[in-house]
């Protein structure tokens, strides 16, 4: 229960940066909206990976 908890969280983490990130810095920018996202998902997948492995 306690790593679903952690899963759950860092899910809505993901989310809540990557939405924040669109709408403060790039609206109308699509391209460069899609490569930044990529971007986060990319750095939260390897924290993922690294610090929830365990737990």
């Amino acid at each position: 229960m306690e790593r679903q908890a952690a899963v759950v969280f860092y899910v809505l983490a993901l989310v809540t940066v990557v939405v924040g990130v669109d709408v403060l810095f790039f609206r109308h920018h699509f391209w460069e909206r899609l490569m930044v996202n990529v971007g986060i998902v990319l750095v939260f997948s390897a924290f993922g990976l690294r610090f929830l492995k365990d737990s």
